[in-house]
């Protein structure tokens, strides 16, 4: 059976060091179950224009070091796209910097987070409503996904429910009307990747008084996060092929 693709938004490059993997979009289509004529990818960090929404079964924006608050040309131009996506009924669901971009596009407000940068294997508290989302319902309440970020969304867009949060984190998910999501996790990736990413934030790290060797030792795998993705594709398809 034939699919209609997955438009991946790349909005950044990981860390140097994280390079020899490949870049986000690979990364991401992996974790999501995806071959590579399932996805189109649109670069809008380098320019790549976005194309038509139309014959995408969903897209997926992908996390970057950038930050939303610097309104750069390409973030706003992506942000429009975004908004004009989500009131059209197209299926969405934005990582990290793309959970952040879409709060934005949407208008909710994004700023650095007030405690502080949060990195590692972190724990996610769902919210009992998000037992009737459709992309998080049958997750256990309580689970591990890999986080490394510094701004985050503050206030959700007016319309959305926020679905889960962590210890640093009031909005480390949410779900705006009923086929756009933001997951400020990263659920693409792997141990590896998560101990790359300590590595490679480390002075940043020790400057705040965290212990890099204390968070990569407790890098542990997440299972049910990296489930999100495929799960994202599933219902994103249900939704296109109807």
């Amino acid at each position: 059976m034939k699919y209609a693709p997955f438009l991946i938004v790349e909005t950044g490059q990981p860390v140097p060091s994280m390079r020899r993997y490949g870049g986000f979009p690979h990364w991401i289509r992996v974790a999501a179950g995806l071959e590579a004529d399932e996805t189109v990818v649109a670069n809008v960090e380098r320019g790549d224009p976005l194309p038509r929404r139309e014959g995408f079964a969903g897209v997926i924006v992908s996390g970057s070091a950038a930050m939303v608050t610097d309104r750069a040309d390409w973030s706003e131009r992506s942000a429009d796209w975004l908004r004009d996506a989500a009131h059209e009924g197209v299926s969405l669901l934005g990582i990290c910097y793309g959970h952040q971009l879409l709060a934005h596009a949407l208008g909710g407000e994004v700023a650095d987070n007030p405690a502080g940068r949060e990195s590692g294997t972190v724990h996610i508290d769902l919210h009992p409503h998000a037992g009737e989302d459709p992309l998080f319902s049958g997750m256990p309440l309580k689970f591990a996904a890999h986080a490394t970020h510094v701004q985050t969304v503050l206030r959700a867009p007016e319309g959305a429910t926020v679905l889960a949060r962590s210890e640093q984190d009031n909005c480390h998910a949410f779900r705006w009307r009923d086929r756009a999501w933001g997951v400020q996790f990263h659920p693409e990736f792997a141990t590896h990747h998560m101990r790359g990413y300590v590595l490679a934030r480390q002075e940043h790290l020790r400057r705040e008084g965290r212990c890099p060797a204390t968070i990569a030792r407790d890098v542990t795998a997440a299972p049910q996060a990296r489930k999100l993705l495929r799960r994202f594709v599933r219902h994103a398809r249900g939704l296109h092929s109807r």
